[in-house]
């Protein structure tokens, strides 16, 4: 019997396998295929893992009917067209100041007070010379009504032969000096009545005190310094205080020499002030200075406001815009409004699309009048609402989107 080869008899495992279990999993895996197709589909048609439209949005604002009706537009600042610093008449040291940066002052009120020890006495001095004169004088109408009552005696006993003629002459030269006397004296009263009123004058100036009705933008001394109308000195001031009428504030904006032929006295503007923005002011053109700014090349216009305001305040920056017309009263109030470019048609009703994290809502709103390229919204969004500009074709409800980088 021939010997058996054992090593015949070992299984290769290197061989694969093949028959009916291989063929088993054959149907499983295309199921899974299947399935997992099935479920991309379902979510790609649903929009979750639709890759992301780009699209421009905008904001939905509260904006002023004015703003459909500005044939120009212009900045400026406030500025108080009655302003003054206040200074003293003469040179002293302040020792009084009565007001601060805010101050409403009166006119004729004390604002400040300047050391007066010198010019007190001077007046004081001066009323006494006045009075000494007025008893001067009074002594010389005493004398003078004597030598007149002499004189009228010596007529009489001259007339009569009582007196010589001499001494009648003597008689009615004193009367006749007297009556001299009396006008000297009542010229010296007269002279120190003047110097009097001077001294009171000089005294008065050391009383500061404001021009006008006011109020008080800076303070430019302090109680001790030196305060003089020429500011001679290095340490010396010229202004105690900075202050302006409040009544008198206007916008002065430039405009282009270009555009100049378009604005008019009296025309009617809207102003807005970048301190209260939520705030718009009526005005009017008050005047038109009638000189070119060659450097810029503008022309400055005078703006008067129709409305006041407390809040306003001298160098504010303003933005004015001209108006083709007057505001009607119901002009003057802000409209909810949208760029008209994100409202479409859909089912006889106007929709938007709002922005809701990085989808979008299909949202129908009620629209109202024109504004510019701005259309009112009546109901159905809010201000502070982004909605898309120029919803591309195809766009739904719940569509992934992605904001344009500008």
């Amino acid at each position: 019997m021939p010997e058996l080869d054992i090593n015949k008899l070992k299984i290769d495992k290197t061989q694969k396998l093949t028959g009916p279990s291989r063929r088993k999993k054959k149907p499983f895996f295309i199921a899974s295929a299947i399935a997992l197709l099935f479920i991309l589909s379902f979510l790609y048609v649903a929009g979750i893992i639709a890759p992301a439209t780009t699209v421009d949005v905008t904001t939905v604002a509260q904006v002023y009917p004015s703003q459909s009706l500005s044939v120009l537009n212009a900045s400026g600042y406030i500025v108080a067209q009655r302003k003054a610093a206040v200074a003293s008449k003469i040179t002293g040291r302040l020792v009084a100041l009565m007001v601060e940066e805010g101050s409403k002052v009166k006119k004729g009120q004390i604002i400040a007070r300047m050391e007066s020890d010198d010019v007190t006495a001077a007046k004081n001095q001066a009323a006494a010379n006045l009075v000494n004169a007025l008893a001067v004088l009074e002594q010389a109408k005493t004398d003078r009504d004597n030598a007149r009552r002499e004189n009228v005696r010596y007529q009489g006993l001259v007339a009569d032969g009582s007196v010589s003629k001499s001494d009648y002459d003597a008689i009615n030269t004193r009367y006749k000096r007297s009556e001299e006397g009396v006008k000297v004296a009542e010229a010296n009263v007269l002279a120190l009545k003047a110097a009097l009123e001077g001294a009171k004058a000089g005294l008065n100036y050391t009383l500061i005190r404001a021009p006008f009705d006011a109020v008080v933008l800076t303070k430019n001394a302090d109680v001790g310094d030196i305060v003089t109308p020429l500011a001679a000195v290095a340490t010396a001031k010229a202004a105690v205080v900075t202050i302006a009428d409040m009544r008198s504030l206007q916008v002065e904006v430039d405009v282009s020499e270009t555009s100049i032929v378009g604005i008019r006295v009296g025309q009617a503007c809207d102003i807005q002030l970048d301190a209260l923005p939520a705030i718009r002011f009526r005005g009017e053109v008050y005047t038109i200075v009638p000189t070119v700014d060659r450097t810029k090349a503008t022309v400055l216009v005078k703006v008067r406001f129709l409305d006041k305001d407390p809040r306003m305040l001298p160098d504010m920056s303003a933005k004015v815009s001209f108006l083709s017309r007057n505001l009607k009263p119901e002009e003057r109030k802000p409209r909810l409004a949208v760029n008209g470019s994100a409202l479409f048609g859909r089912t006889d009703q106007t929709h938007v699309f709002v922005l809701q994290g990085n989808h979008v809502r299909e949202t129908s709103v009620q629209t109202g009048v024109k504004l510019g390229d701005m259309m009112e919204i009546i109901s159905g969004l809010k201000s502070g609402d982004r909605v898309v500009i120029n919803p591309p074709k195809g766009m739904k409800n719940g569509t992934k989107i992605k904001i344009a980088e500008r």
